[in-house]
C-alpha cells in the first residue's frame, strides 16, 4: 500500500494476490459475460445536478467553506479515500428531504485538495434483497495493486443489518464513479447472540503478517458494546473470530467504529495495516452521541486489543471533540503521509426549520490527528489547505486585556473567520483552587458560564456576535490550581447565542491537558456562520458547536475579544484571516489530471 508496508504484498506477489486478482476480474468481467445482471447503481436515485440552492441571503446558516451538499439531509461519514491523485468523501444521503430517511444512500463526491468540492453521481443506491431498505455506513479499502473495494451495511428486506461488498464498474476510471455490487452479497450476516439490528458499519481493513485481512463491526451483545472482528484470505469469504477485539460493558451500542496505528514518534499518519514497536493503535467508537476512543496495543497474534485505559462512563473518557461531533473516520493520506479526520455535525437547529431550510447537517472541516508527545491522548488541527481559504489578515501583539476588557477584532469578515488568539498569564498562584476529581467539565461550564467572574477566567472569544453582544457564543477558559499544577477548563457557551427560543443552546466544556508554567493558553476557532470548532491547547481539546443567531448574521456578525475574569491577562498575539469561500460543484465542472 506504501513504501512502509514490511510484507511482500506491497509488491503484488503470492498467493493471496492471485486471489484478490481472480476475484477482481470474475467480479468486473467474467460474471457479467456469464450473464448475471449488474446495475449503474446511481440509476434510479436521485443526483445533484437538477438540484438548486436558495441565495446565501435567504439561507443565512448555510456555511461557506464546510462540506455540504446543496440540499436534504447529511450523516455519518463513510470512510474516505486517496485514490489516483483524487480525494473521496463518501457519506450518508437522503435524496428525497431534510430529515433522516427511511431510504439512505452513498453520496459520493471528490476533491484535489479536500477544500473544493465536485459532486459525483451517488455510488450506492437500493437496488437488492440485501440493501433495498438502505444503504447505510461502511468504509473503502485499498487492496494493493488492484483498487478500492467497499463494505457496507445494507439494510435488507427483512430490516436486518448484513455487510455487502462493491467495486468499481471500470477500474480505469480515476475517479471512480460507478460501483458494481458482489452478485453473493450479503459477505457476512449476524452471528447467533447479535441482534438484526445491532450489527453494522464495517471499518477499513487491515492486512496482518498472517497474510489474513482483518475488519471490525460494531456491535451490542451480552450488555456489551463491542468490535466484532471478521477475517478473511481472499477479501471474499470472511469469517467471524471466536473473540470481539475488544468489548466492554460500560458504553451502549458501537456505531461506526475506527482502528488504526499512531506513530509514537512523529506527526506522520500511518496506512492502517502497519505494525511495529514505533506505533500505537486507536480504537474508536460512537456511542451516547459522542465520539470516545483508547489508545493501546494491539497484538495480532492474539488478535486483542489491550488499551492502556478502559472505558469508564465517566467525563474522563477520551473524545475526539466535547461538543457536536459524531460518526467520525479517519484515513491515511499516503499523498501527504498525515492521517486525516472528518466528523458528522448535526444540526441544534428544530426539526420545522430544518424542513423550511431544505438541508441538515455537516461534516467537520478535516483535521490532522496524531499521537501527543506524552502518548495520553490525540491531538487535532485543521488540514494545512485551509491556509488556500486565507483572505485578509489582521492582527497585533502584546496587548493587555485588565478586568471587564472588551474589544472588537475589526477588518475582517466575522461571519467567516479563521482566528487564533495566545494568552500569557502573569502571577498563576493567584488562580482559584479546584479540585477535579470527579468534576464534569461540561457541568462546570454550564454552571460558571461566561458571564460568572473568576480570577483568571472567563476570558477568550465572543463569536458571531452583534454590535451590543445581545447575541454571541462564547468560547473561553478558567485558570484554576489544582492538586498537582494547574486545571485549565475551556468552555463554549451557547446560552446567549440566538434570540431564537426553540434553538438547543446546551453549554460544552473539557479540560485542556497543558502546564500553564511552561506552555502559553492558545485558542484557534473556524467560524463559518452556524458552525464553530474551537481548538484548544494547540489541538489538545477540541470543541464544536452549532448556532443560529437571529441578529449577527452576515455583515451584522462582529468577532470579539473579552476577560471577565478579575486578574489582568495578556495576549501574546492574535492573528485572524477572512475565509473566502470554498468551490462546491457539480461533476461537470470538473478540470484536472488525475494521477496514477
Amino acid at each position: 500500500m506504501n513504501h512502509k508496508m514490511p510484507w511482500n504484498l506491497a509488491q503484488g506477489t503470492g498467493p493471496i494476490m492471485e486471489i484478490l486478482a481472480a476475484f477482481f476480474v470474475g467480479l468486473c468481467c467474467v460474471l457479467l459475460s456469464n450473464g448475471i445482471e449488474v446495475e449503474a447503481l446511481h440509476n434510479g436515485c436521485q443526483n445533484f445536478q437538477s438540484h438548486t440552492v436558495m441565495l446565501q441571503e435567504k439561507q443565512p446558516y448555510r456555511t461557506s467553506f464546510h462540506f455540504q451538499p446543496p440540499e436534504n439531509w447529511l450523516n455519518g461519514m463513510n470512510r474516505p479515500m486517496w485514490y489516483k491523485g483524487v480525494y473521496h468523501l463518501f457519506y450518508q444521503y437522503n435524496p428525497y428531504g431534510a430529515l433522516f430517511g427511511d431510504i439512505m444512500i452513498w453520496a459520493h463526491s471528490v476533491s484535489h485538495d479536500l477544500i473544493n468540492w465536485i459532486h459525483l453521481n451517488h455510488a450506492l443506491c437500493p437496488t437488492e434483497p440485501y440493501d433495498i431498505n438502505s444503504c447505510w455506513s461502511g468504509s473503502a479499502t485499498i487492496l494493493p495493486g488492484k483498487g478500492p473495494v467497499i463494505l457496507y451495511t445494507g439494510i435488507d428486506s427483512n430490516h436486518r443489518q448484513v455487510q455487502n461488498m462493491a467495486v468499481p464498474k471500470n477500474l480505469s476510471d480515476p475517479l471512480p464513479e460507478e460501483w458494481t455490487k458482489f452478485p453473493q452479497n450479503p459477505i457476512m450476516t449476524p452471528p447467533d447472540g447479535v441482534e438484526g439490528n445491532n450489527f453494522r458499519d464495517p471499518t477499513t481493513a487491515w492486512l496482518s503478517p498472517d497474510g489474513k485481512w482483518s475488519v471490525i463491526i460494531g456491535s451490542w451483545s451480552n450488555n456489551q458494546g463491542m468490535a466484532i472482528l471478521y477475517r478473511s484470505e481472499d477479501f471474499v469469504n470472511w469469517t467471524k473470530y471466536q473473540d470481539p477485539l475488544y468489548s466492554t460493558e460500560r458504553t451502549g451500542m458501537w456505531e461506526c467504529p475506527d482502528f488504526y496505528p499512531v506513530s509514537v514518534n512523529s506527526t506522520n499518519g500511518a496506512d492502517t495495516s502497519v505494525l511495529g514497536a514505533g506505533f500505537k493503535h486507536v480504537m474508536k467508537a460512537s456511542f451516547n452521541s459522542h465520539d470516545y476512543y483508547l489508545i493501546g496495543t494491539y497484538a495480532p497474534g492474539m488478535q486483542k486489543y489491550i488499551p492502556d485505559n478502559d472505558f469508564t462512563s465517566t467525563s474522563k473518557d477520551l473524545r475526539y471533540d466535547y461538543g457536536k461531533f459524531y460518526a467520525s473516520k479517519t484515513f491515511f493520506d499516503i499523498d501527504k503521509n498525515r492521517r486525516i479526520l472528518w466528523g458528522w455535525v448535526n444540526e441544534s437547529d428544530s426539526i420545522e426549520d430544518d424542513t423550511d431550510k431544505g438541508w441538515s447537517g455537516l461534516q467537520s472541516f478535516p483535521r490532522h490527528i496524531w499521537l501527543d508527545r506524552s502518548g495520553k491522548q490525540l491531538v487535532q488541527w485543521p488540514i494545512e489547505e485551509i491556509n488556500k481559504l486565507h483572505g485578509k489578515k489582521v492582527g497585533f501583539l502584546h496587548k493587555k486585556l485588565d478586568s471587564g476588557s472588551v474589544f472588537e477584532v475589526q477588518g475582517i469578515t466575522a461571519s467567516q473567520v479563521d482566528v487564533e488568539v495566545v494568552f500569557e498569564l502573569p502571577e498563576l498562584q493567584e488562580a482559584e483552587f479546584l479540585n477535579p476529581t470527579g468534576v464534569d467539565p461540561q457541568l462546570l461550564c454550564t454552571d460558571a458560564n461566561a458571564s460568572v467572574k473568576g480570577k483568571f477566567g472567563p476570558f477568550g472569544l465572543l463569536a458571531l456576535a452583534t454590535k451590543d453582544l445581545t447575541e454571541h457564543t462564547a468560547i473561553f477558559f478558567r485558570i484554576f490550581k489544582g492538586l498537582k499544577g494547574y486545571v485549565i477548563l475551556m468552555c463554549s457557551d451557547q446560552s446567549r447565542s440566538t434570540l431564537r427560543d426553540e434553538v438547543d443552546k446546551t453549554t460544552y466544556g473539557a479540560f485542556v491537558d497543558i502546564d500553564p508554567r511552561r506552555e502559553k493558553i492558545s485558542l484557534r476557532s473556524l467560524i463559518d456562520h452556524s458552525i464553530i470548532e474551537s481548538f484548544g491547547g494547540e489541538g489538545k481539546a477540541c470543541i464544536t458547536s452549532r448556532v443560529y443567531p437571529k441578529l449577527a448574521v452576515h455583515e451584522e456578525a462582529h468577532l470579539v475579544i473579552f476577560n471577565n475574569g478579575t486578574l489582568s491577562v495578556t495576549i501574546s498575539s492574535l492573528n485572524a484571516w477572512s475565509m473566502n469561500k470554498a468551490q462546491i460543484k457539480h461533476k461537470e465542472n470538473f478540470i484536472g489530471k488525475a494521477s496514477h
